[in-house]
């Protein structure tokens, strides 16, 4: 049990740092049409993806952090 709980654990890092890095990347692409954007309405659908990027980014911090809660909670009998 030790084994898969350290396999999850490490799965769970290169998931949260791969959705990290490609959520910076996207977060800058997005910031920098913001800046260059002529119309408003491309501002206004820039500044809207810019929220979802961070809520997807958040989200997959705050699902790495519940794996590991729920994860801990198993009986160390079985680990």
């Amino acid at each position: 049990m030790q084994a898969l709980k350290t396999l999850i654990d490490n799965w769970i890092l290169v998931a949260q740092g791969l959705i990290g890095s490609v959520g910076a990347l996207a977060f800058l692409v997005a910031f920098m049409y913001k800046i260059i954007a002529i119309e408003p309405r491309s501002v206004m659908e820039a500044k809207r993806w810019i929220g979802r990027i961070v809520f997807g980014t958040i989200g997959v911090e705050v699902a790495g952090t519940l794996t590991h809660a729920l994860i801990s909670t198993i009986p160390s009998g079985l680990h």
